[in-house]
Order: C-alpha cells, then sequence, then structure tokens
C-alpha cells in the first residue's frame, strides 16, 4: 500500500491539532493548561530542532555553493539577480495590500465602543513592540549596514535572546566562500570536503527531524488555539484579516503565473512539492525555523541546484518578506481609517511603499516580528504617538493567525524566487526526490 505523503500527514497533525485546542478550550482552564503544560512543550521542541541546524546550514550551504562556482563574477550575477527579484516581489505585494485595502475601507465604520474594548485588551502588548521599534530606530541610520559586519562570528551564532544574527551568518559564510575561490585548490579542498559533508549531515538531521512533524504541528496548533478564546473582538476584526488573508493569496496566485510563465512547471507540481515547507511555516510562524525544511524540498524536490538555493534561500529568508510587506500595508491603511483618516493622502501611501519595503529587509525572521516594523511605517508617516498603542492594539487579536499566514507567503516567495534564479542560470533540473520511510530508510 502507497505511504501518506508527508504533506497530507501534516495536515491532519494540524486539522487535529484545530480540533482538539477547541475541545480543550470548552473544558475550560483546566484544559488549556493541559494543552500548555503537556501538549505545547513537543511543538517547541520541534522549532529549537530546527533552530538548532539553521546555523550550520547556512554556513555549509553558502560557502559550499560559493565555492563551487569557481568564477567570482558568477556571485556579482547571481546576487544581482537574487536582490532584484527580491524585491520586484516585495514591492508588488505591498501594492496589492494597498489596492485591497483602498477598496474594501475594513476599517470604517467600527464603533467607538469597539476600539475602547480592543485598547483595554491589548494595549500592554502594544507597548511592548513599540519600545522594540524605539531601540531599532534610536540605533541611527546606519546601525543596519553596521550589524552586518560581526566582530566575533561565534556571538553572531546567538546574541543576548539567543537568536542568531542571520545577516552577520550570511556574510561570513560569503566571505570564506569567496577566499576559498582565491585560494589555490588544492589548499582550499580539505575546508570545501569538510562543508560538503557537514552539508549533507545537516540536510539528512532535516529528513530526521521532518519524521516529527506531523506530532509537533499537532501541539502547535492546539497551542495557538487556547490562546485566542475571545471571539467576539476576533469576529469585530474579520472584515480586516479577510483583506490580509486575499491579499496573501492574490500572492499566491502571482507566485504560480511566475512558476508558469518563467520556469515552465506546472503550478500544481510546485505547490505540491513546496506544502510541507508551507505547512511547516504555518505552524511555526517563522520563516528561519523553517529554512532547513525549505531548502531541503527546494533542492530535492524542485530542482534547484545547491549552489544557487545554498545562496539565494538563506538571504530570502533574512531579506524578503513579501507576506509581512503586504501585511504592513494593509495595517497601516487599515489603522489610519479607523483612528486617523485625515492621514489617508497619496503622498503617505507612496511613503508607506517606500518604508515597507525597507522595513521587510530589516524585518527578522521570527514570529511577530513585522509588527515591530510596522510602528516604524507608521511613524515615518507621521501618524499622532497619543494613538500609536490604540493603533496596534487594534489589530493585535489577530496578529497572530495572520502571521502563520504571511509566513507561508515569505516562504513561498523565497521558493519562486530561486527557481527563478535557478533558471536565469541554467541551474534548474529535473528533480528525483527520494522517499523515505519511518525508519529513514530509502524506498526504492
Amino acid at each position: 500500500m502507497k505511504k501518506l505523503a508527508l504533506h497530507w500527514k501534516i495536515i491532519i497533525g494540524m486539522v487535529l491539532g484545530i480540533l482538539f485546542g477547541f475541545a480543550m478550550n470548552s473544558i475550560g482552564d483546566s484544559g488549556r493548561t493541559f494543552v500548555s503544560n503537556w501538549i505545547a512543550p513537543f511543538g517547541t521542541i520541534f522549532i529549537n530542532l530546527l533552530k538548532l541546524i539553521a546555523v550550520p546550514l547556512i554556513l555549509a550551504s553558502l560557502i559550499k555553493g560559493i565555492s563551487d562556482l569557481k568564477d567570482i563574477s558568477k556571485i556579482k550575477v547571481m546576487g544581482i539577480r537574487t536582490i532584484s527579484m527580491y524585491i520586484g516581489t516585495t514591492l508588488i505585494a505591498i501594492i496589492i495590500g494597498l489596492s485591497i485595502v483602498n477598496l474594501v475601507k475594513p476599517g470604517t465604520g467600527m464603533s467607538p465602543e469597539t476600539i475602547e474594548s480592543i485598547k483595554t485588551t491589548f494595549e500592554c502588548n502594544a507597548d511592548v513592540m513599540i519600545g522594540k521599534a524605539k531601540v531599532t530606530q534610536d540605533a541611527g541610520p546606519l546601525q543596519p549596514l553596521i550589524d552586518i559586519f560581526p566582530s566575533n562570528i561565534f556571538n553572531s551564532f546567538s546574541d543576548a535572546d539567543g537568536k542568531p544574527s542571520m545577516l552577520q551568518i550570511i556574510f561570513f559564510a560569503l566571505f570564506v566562500g569567496i577566499c576559498l575561490l582565491l585560494v589555490p585548490v588544492k589548499k582550499a579542498k580539505p575546508l570545501v570536503d569538510f562543508f560538503d559533508s557537514l552539508n549533507e549531515v545537516v540536510m539528512k538531521m532535516v529528513d530526521l527531524i521532518m519524521l516529527f512533524a506531523p506530532y509537533a504541528v499537532f501541539a502547535l496548533m492546539a497551542n495557538v488555539i487556547i490562546a485566542f478564546d475571545d471571539t467576539a473582538i476576533l469576529v469585530k476584526l474579520l472584515s480586516y484579516a479577510g483583506c490580509v488573508v486575499l491579499g496573501l493569496a492574490l500572492m499566491i496566485g502571482f507566485y504560480l503565473i511566475l512558476i508558469k510563465v518563467y520556469t515552465k512547471k506546472s503550478p500544481i507540481w510546485f505547490l505540491k512539492q513546496i506544502s510541507p515547507a508551507q505547512l511547516l511555516a504555518f505552524s511555526t510562524s517563522s520563516s528561519a525555523a523553517t529554512l532547513p525544511v525549505t531548502m531541503e524540498r527546494v533542492e530535492e524536490h524542485l530542482g534547484v541546484d545547491k549552489e544557487v538555493s545554498g545562496f539565494v534561500l538563506p538571504v530570502g529568508a533574512t531579506v524578503n518578506m513579501d507576506g509581512t510587506s503586504l501585511y504592513q500595508g494593509i495595517a497601516a491603511v487599515f489603522i489610519m481609517q479607523v483612528i486617523w483618516p485625515e492621514g489617508l493622502t497619496f503622498t503617505n501611501q507612496i511613503v508607506i511603499i517606500a518604508t515597507a519595503l525597507l522595513a521587510s529587509i530589516g524585518s527578522a525572521a521570527v514570529p511577530s516580528a513585522g509588527m515591530v516594523m510596522l510602528v516604524i511605517v507608521l511613524e515615518s508617516i507621521g501618524f499622532p504617538a497619543e494613538l500609536l498603542p490604540i493603533g496596534l492594539a487594534l489589530i493585535f487579536a489577530v496578529d497572530r493567525p495572520l502571521d502563520m499566514c504571511r509566513t507561508v507567503i515569505n516562504v513561498t516567495g523565497d521558493a519562486t524566487v530561486s527557481m527563478m534564479v535557478a533558471k536565469s542560470l541554467d541551474k534548474l533540473h529535473d528533480s528525483k526526490p527520494k522517499e523515505w520511510d519511518d525508519n529513514c530508510e530509502a524506498v526504492k
């Protein structure tokens, strides 16, 4: 009997997790406590395992990919095409978001009572996000550039909060890869072989970790459901959430057009091959945590050469946030429609496009980072400071589920651009993925 495909196992785990979460919510505090104490930790373990291999995967993939190019001029060509495509898709995402929110106008007609209720519930959370954004703004205009260059690469693997600095790691990997091209082949070979072997080992670790994915997704979704039980506020924000989801769906359609027209591949085939990474992105809300799986799917299932995926995907997980950019455009205009309609000028919306594009590049690939960058987008158009906590509180109730949705778009955009770059460099091949059983033995 044919084994059930991984993406179907993950979907089943997701559905069961949602149903289990609602069931535990109906029990009350004891049910939610049970999920928090005995179910959610398994999802956390799974995410930690993915984060564990993210840094060695980026190092091994980038260094091996750059050293395999043999010619430094190829790095320039690949880099220019990658960044150009990422900027192009991000601009399309922002324009789609602004078009929808201006046509639907989800923020008009919200009652003062609803606004006050949301403000009371979520203002403390909003203050935290404003504080984080303030730190980012106070750092200076060139601080993001300074932050790319590490003073100690080992410190880059984990900051004070335990999070790696992906841009610094990418810079270090590119630097090492370029230097390997500049030294004699004989002397570079031992280090190249080491990173080649490390890459193979890490990809095997991805295979092992993904065997646990359906159970982890069950735990993650159950924990998400018990965290959102205030249905009254969620219903009132349904129109806003619908705009975001519609925009994200249109972005998926845009990607599929690019896949069909540019790479000459079947859109249905593309969705089938990338779906495990999409489902994992939805569950974790982190494109960085999903990166190992994205790389495995793109290389083994979409046929992108490793030297392309090893460069394009780590960069994309750091700087390409199409879903986040689309959300920021919709969220900013929605907030203005509710509490600052006089700010809805054409000039301000042009500023939103530019700022959301830059903010997406600086947005961390972790849950709710888009909310922090939204503060910067709003302040760039002169949004009244006294209204900012209320504005963020308006959308906080549905931010987590929308964050899950927009992370899917971020990951899908990375995979799409990697295929396009590979196609432009004649590095896109027919994929021959391995199928693995539960004992990690290759199925013939």
